[in-house]
Parts: structure tokens; C-alpha cells; sequence
């Protein structure tokens, strides 16, 4: 098969979709690798060593005109013209507010395999979690910065002073996200009160420190009256996330707090956010600032490059050697099909854009 490995164009976006030992594997496996040329340099991997690998390196409009196309990030609106039914593997995050990219990707006959809905034997999101993990890690340190007082914020420092914790940060989710989110806190010396649905998942984590509590309405409003810090992680597989931060939860916390929406690629967790970018990553609404990057990963491109290609590339030759069939023979793999012959073969995708009437289920497609 030929695969294209197109350059990111999102906003401070520099992650690549296969590294170069990866290209020397699909080559040893006789498939066609085009990479467009600086498709690596963010992750500091040059042209050269991809022609050492095996690759071409092609122009956009060739990596494109491929098979099988390989992204990190979902098509950006000047990319639509690229979609003409080849099959595309990449983070899509339909589910959020993507209606205009599904649209188009209906309308082009392009099978889109996302990255974020992709399910192992144990119904874990292999391709997820790495990119969750760097991202929990990153919403405590942007969270900390934010609340420098040169940034208009409160001017506390949520970490260990001597033998004294300072500040308050409370992280809503206990899921890969929020554990890395809380243990980083944790291990700064802030106060961490972490909210989640299964004390036991916490516990197994052994976070020493971390005050967690149950995740209930009530309980979300009245941490985060004397909250310095709120990191929203909430996951719900495949779906927009729920607002578990109202605005009037926001309005009620002290001026010069500090929250970070993790869950914005998928819609966003507090009802006040809205999507940001590297480039302007932060706003003010009801004197909390609030940070809502949509590819937070991306400002840590090689190593979320490494974590995120070690997990992909069985996938990719999965898909190059037997197709979308292939993928969708996998019982929890085949999630990741959200779009198929023209039509949207996830539910929980077609549910949240309000596009029921595009959806037919993947058996069916497949029959």
C-alpha cells in the first residue's frame, strides 16, 4: 500500500504521524512510504533521515494522494480539498464540535479512522492514553504558570513552601488525565483534591496526599469555591463531554483562579471554555482565566511523538496489509471506523453531532 504522512498545520502543531524507524518497518513489509517534506522537523527528525529509512519525500498534495494518509490532528478547513476518498487515520474528536469536518468527509467519500475512539482487548484507548498522560502532566505546570500574578491571577504558588503545602488544585477525573494531572501536583507539594466516580482506582494508584472525593454536583461546587486551580478531565468514550463546571460554578470562584479544560477536544468540560491555541492559549470570563489548548501534546512534540508512534504503527500495518476489513474484524478496534461508505458507523459520534440519519452500523456497512 501507499501511505502519505502529510506535515501538521495547526497552530504550533509539531508532532509527525511515523517516525523513521517506522518508515524503515513498513518498507521492510513492501509498502510505499511519502512523507512531505519538513513533516518531521518539529519532532526534530530531518528529511534525510527519512529517505535513509526508505521514504519519498513528496510535496502536500502528494503525501495526501495516497492510500492510506497518517496524521496526528484532524484536517483543518484548508485541507478539505485533499479528502477524495483515500482512508485517513489521525485524532479526529468528532464528537466535539466537528460537524463542518464531518460533513466534508462524509461528502468526500473518505473513511476516517480516529485515533481516539480506537479500543484494545480490554477496552482501554491505547492511542489515547499516551497523548492523556503528557497532557495531565502539562494542565499542573500551565496551571501553575497562570497563576503567576504576571499573568493577572491570584499570585499563589501551589507547591511545598518548607514543610507547608500552599494552594489548592482540584483535578475533576480520575482517569489517565487526572491521575497524571493530580500526581503531578501532588509530588509539587500543593493541597490536591481529586474528584472521581471509583475510590479504588485511586487507591490502586497509591497518590499519597491527594484528597479524593466523590464526583457529584454539589461536592465540584463547593471545592472549587476556595479552588487556586481546576483541571477538567473528563473522558466520555466517543461522545462530547458533559459539563461537569457550570458557569455559575465559575462566577463563584474567587478573581484570579486558574482552570484548564483538558476535555476540549471533545467539546469541553466547562461550560465556559472555549477552544484556544498555542499561539493564544489563555482568556478571562468572569475574572478566572481559563486555558483550553485543543493539542496540548503538541508543545511537547517529541516526546508525545515517540509515545503516540509506539503505539500506532501495529495499527498502520494492520491497515496496510488488510484494509479497513482488517480493522474491522477487531471487536474493540473497530470502534475507531467513524465514518464509512458515506456514512457515520459510530454511534456515539452520530448521537453528539445531532446526525442520526447519516448512521448505519459498521456490520451493516460491512455486509
Amino acid at each position: 500500500m501507499i501511505i502519505g504522512v502529510p506535515k501538521e498545520i495547526k497552530t504550533q502543531e509539531y508532532r509527525v504521524a511515523i517516525i523513521p524507524s517506522g518508515v524503515a518497518e513498513l518498507v521492510k513489509a513492501g509498502h510505499t512510504i511519502l512523507v512531505e517534506r519538513g513533516a518531521g522537523v518539529g519532532s526534530d527528525y530531518s528529511d534525510q533521515e527519512y529517505q535513509q529509512s526508505g521514504a519519498t519525500i513528496v510535496s502536500a498534495r502528494e503525501a495526501w494522494s495516497t492510500q492510506l494518509v497518517v496524521k496526528v490532528k484532524e484536517p483543518l478547513r484548508s485541507e478539505y480539498h485533499y479528502l477524495q476518498g483515500q482512508i485517513l487515520f489521525t485524532f479526529l474528536h468528532l464528537a466535539g464540535v466537528e460537524k463542518e469536518l464531518t460533513l466534508n468527509l462524509l461528502q468526500s467519500g473518505t473513511t476516517a479512522i480516529a485515533y481516539e475512539t480506537l479500543e484494545d482487548e480490554q477496552g482501554k484507548l491505547p492511542l489515547l492514553t499516551p497523548m492523556s498522560a503528557i497532557a495531565g502532566n502539562m494542565a499542573a505546570l500551565v496551571g501553575v504558570y497562570y497563576l503567576a500574578k504576571f499573568n493577572q491571577s491570584n499570585g499563589t504558588q501551589l507547591g511545598k513552601i518548607m514543610d507547608s503545602r500552599h494552594g489548592k488544585a482540584v483535578v475533576i477525573g480520575d482517569g489517565v488525565v487526572g491521575f497524571h494531572a493530580a500526581r503531578t501536583l501532588n509530588a509539587m507539594g500543593a493541597n490536591v483534591f481529586q474528584a472521581g466516580l471509583s475510590k479504588g482506582i485511586l487507591e490502586s494508584h497509591d497518590l499519597q496526599g491527594v484528597e479524593y472525593f466523590y464526583s457529584t454536583e454539589m461536592a465540584i461546587a463547593k471545592n472549587c469555591l476556595d479552588a487556586d486551580l481546576v483541571i477538567g478531565a473528563v473522558l466520555n468514550k466517543g461522545a462530547k463531554a458533559p459539563y461537569i463546571v457550570t458557569e455559575e460554578m465559575i462566577k463563584s470562584m474567587r478573581k484570579g483562579t486558574v482552570v484548564v479544560d483538558v476535555s476540549i477536544d471533545q467539546g469541553g468540560c466547562i461550560e465556559t471554555s472555549r477552544a484556544t491555541t498555542h499561539d493564544n492559549p489563555v482568556f478571562k470570563q468572569h475574572d478566572v482565566t481559563h486555558y483550553c489548548v485543543t493539542n496540548m501534546p503538541g508543545a511537547y512534540p517529541r516526546t508525545s511523538t515517540i509515545a503516540l508512534c509506539a503505539e500506532t504503527l501495529k495499527y498502520i500495518k494492520l491497515l496496510a496489509e488488510q484494509g479497513v476489513p482488517g480493522l474491522g474484524a477487531q471487536e474493540n478496534a473497530c470502534n475507531a471506523i467513524n465514518i464509512y461508505r458515506s456514512k457515520i458507523a459510530n454511534e456515539q459520534v452520530a448521537t453528539s453531532l445531532n446526525m442520526l440519519e447519516y448512521f448505519i452500523p459498521l456490520n451493516k456497512l460491512c455486509e
